[in-house]
C-alpha cells in the first residue's frame, strides 16, 4: 500500500479500531447490481471519461440501492479527472460549488453528477492548503484535495455508500467492507465517528435517513455520539437545512424518520418548538404521525407532495399554545393569531430556513382553519374557491383524527364538497344561517366576524 494512503489512513482513523482497508472485487454473477437500470446518458459519460484516459465509476447511493432490491434512478460518477478535465470532456458541462467542487453533466432534463477523488485532509501538502479548510470546531469549510480511488473511498461517510461499479465488466469494487454491511443491513460510518461527524454534522442527519429508508440498523460505535453531538447541527446554515429536511420528509420514509430524530436527539435542532417536550398538547404528536403516514402514502402512490404542508402541521401545535398567550395578555383573536403566526415562523426559520413560497401556503392554510366553521352559503361557496381549501381541509381533518379538536366539522365539509348547489344551500339553512343574498350593486362591504381564540 502506499506510504502517502497509508499515512492518510492513520489521520482519519483516531480510535482504538481501524479501517479495513483491502480492495475486494466482486465480479458480474456474484452480485444482483440491476445493469439495466443504468441510463445511456450515463453510460455515455463513463464512456467519454474511460476512452479520455480517465477512471470513472458509478458510486453511492445507486449501487447501494441497486444491491438491496431497489431499483436507483440517480447515478452519481467518480473520476480521477479534476473538474476542469471534466468540462474539457463535455461541451454541455458546468462546474459547480466552492466547499466541494464537481461537474454536472446535462442532458436536457437529466443531469449528471461527476465527482473528482477525493483525499483526507490529514496529511495535506502546502499544494492543498487552499483546496481545504476547517473550521475550530473540525467541520470541513472547503473539501477539494483531489486523490486516488483508493483514498476517495476511505474518506466516504458510510461503509454502504463506499462501493464502486465498473461499467467496463460489471465489477462492484469494495475498499472499506460495505458489500458485507449492507448484506447485514448495517450502517456504519469510516473511521472515527465523532471526528467525521465534526467534519460534517449533516452526517448525523444522514445516518437517521438512510436508517429509515433502508430499514437499516445503525451500527453501536455509528450511533453513540449523535445525542452527543447534536448540538453541532447549530453550525449548519438554515438554508442548507431546508434542503436536508426535503430528503428526511419527501422520499417516503417520514413516518420512520421522526421517531429516530426524536430519540437521537435532533429534532431539537430542527424543530425545536415541535418536539414533545414543548409540543405535548393532547393530539398534537399524534397528528404529526399521520401528517408524516400520509406524506409517505401519498410519495408511494406517486402523488405530488409539498414541504409547507407538513412544515404547517408540525408547527400547528407551537402556533396554537402562542396565540392563546397573547389572547390571555388582552390582544384580540384575529391580531393575536397574525402575531403568532409571524413569531412562530421566525422563531422556526431561525434553525431551518422556510422560503417565502412554503411559509405563505403555510399562513394561509392556518387562518383558514378558523374560517372553516363559519358556515353561511356564501361564505362556503367562497372558501371552496380558495387556492388552500383543499389543503386547509386536510389540515382540518388531520386535526380530528388525532383528537386535537372535536369531531364533526371535517365530515360536515366533506359532505358539502359532495353536493349539489341546492343540497349546499339546504346544509347552511340547517344550521341557522342566514341564506345567501345577492350582493347589491353599491359598495357595501362588510368586515368578516373574527376568529375566536383558541380553547
Amino acid at each position: 500500500m502506499p506510504k502517502r494512503l497509508l499515512q492518510k489512513i492513520t489521520g482519519l482513523i483516531k480510535g482504538k479500531k481501524s479501517a479495513t482497508v483491502q480492495r475486494r472485487e466482486i465480479p458480474r454473477g456474484d452480485h444482483h447490481f440491476p445493469e439495466e437500470d443504468i441510463g445511456r446518458n450515463v453510460i455515455s459519460v463513463l464512456d467519454t471519461l474511460t476512452r479520455a484516459g480517465y477512471e470513472a465509476y458509478l458510486v453511492g447511493g445507486s449501487i447501494r440501492d441497486g444491491l438491496i432490491g431497489m431499483h436507483p434512478k440517480d447515478f452519481d460518477v467518480a473520476t480521477s479527472a479534476t473538474p476542469e478535465e471534466i468540462r474539457a470532456q463535455f461541451r454541455n458541462c458546468r462546474l459547480i460549488g466552492r466547499r466541494f467542487r464537481l461537474a454536472h453533466v446535462r442532458f436536457g432534463r437529466d443531469i449528471i453528477e461527476v465527482a473528482t477523488f477525493r483525499a483526507a485532509h490529514h496529511t495535506m501538502t502546502e499544494e492543498d492548503v487552499d483546496q481545504s479548510h476547517q473550521s475550530d470546531e473540525g467541520m470541513l469549510l472547503r473539501d477539494n484535495v483531489f486523490g486516488t480511488l483508493d483514498e476517495d473511498a476511505i474518506r466516504r461517510d458510510f461503509t454502504a455508500n463506499a462501493l464502486y461499479y465498473r461499467h467496463t465488466d460489471g465489477a462492484v469494487l469494495d475498499f472499506v467492507n460495505g458489500y458485507e454491511d449492507i448484506r447485514r443491513k448495517t450502517l456504519r460510518l469510516i473511521g472515527n465517528p465523532e471526528q467525521r461527524y465534526r467534519e460534517d454534522p449533516v452526517r448525523m442527519l444522514r445516518a437517521v435517513r438512510f436508517a429509515a429508508k433502508l430499514g437499516f440498523t445503525i451500527e453501536p460505535a455509528t450511533a453513540e455520539p449523535i445525542k452527543r453531538l447534536s448540538d453541532l447541527l447549530g453550525l449548519i446554515p438554515p438554508a442548507r437545512l431546508f434542503e436536508e429536511i426535503q430528503k428526511l420528509f419527501l422520499s417516503g420514509h417520514a413516518e420512520a424518520v421522526w421517531p429516530l430524530l426524536t430519540r437521537y436527539d435532533l429534532a431539537r435542532w430542527l424543530f425545536p418548538l415541535s418536539v414533545p417536550e414543548n409540543n405535548n398538547a393532547p393530539g398534537a404528536q399524534a397528528m404529526i404521525g399521520l401528517a408524516l403516514r400520509n406524506t409517505d402514502l401519498r410519495i408511494h402512490n406517486g402523488k405530488g407532495v409539498t414541504p409547507y404542508f407538513l412544515l404547517a402541521v408540525l408547527l400547528w401545535g407551537p402556533l396554537q399554545k402562542l396565540w392563546r398567550e397573547y389572547c390571555d395578555e388582552g390582544i384580540p383573536p384575529t391580531p393575536a393569531l397574525q402575531k403568532a403566526i409571524q413569531q412562530v415562523i421566525h422563531d422556526q426559520s431561525r434553525h431551518v430556513a422556510i422560503p417565502k413560497r412554503f411559509s405563505l401556503p403555510m399562513r394561509e392554510i392556518w387562518e383558514l382553519q378558523s374560517r372553516l366553521d363559519q358556515r353561511s352559503a356564501k361564505r362556503c361557496e367562497q372558501l371552496v374557491q380558495q387556492p388552500r381549501f383543499r389543503a386547509a381541509y386536510d389540515l382540518l381533518l388531520l386535526r380530528e383524527e388525532s383528537g386535537e379538536t372535536e369531531a364533526g366539522l371535517g365530515e360536515w365539509w366533506t359532505a358539502y364538497q359532495q353536493a349539489d348547489a341546492a343540497e349546499r344551500e339546504q346544509m347552511c339553512q340547517q344550521l341557522g344561517q342566514k341564506p345567501a343574498r345577492k350582493r347589491r350593486r353599491y359598495n357595501n362591504r362588510r368586515k368578516g366576524a373574527r376568529p375566536a381564540p383558541p380553547q
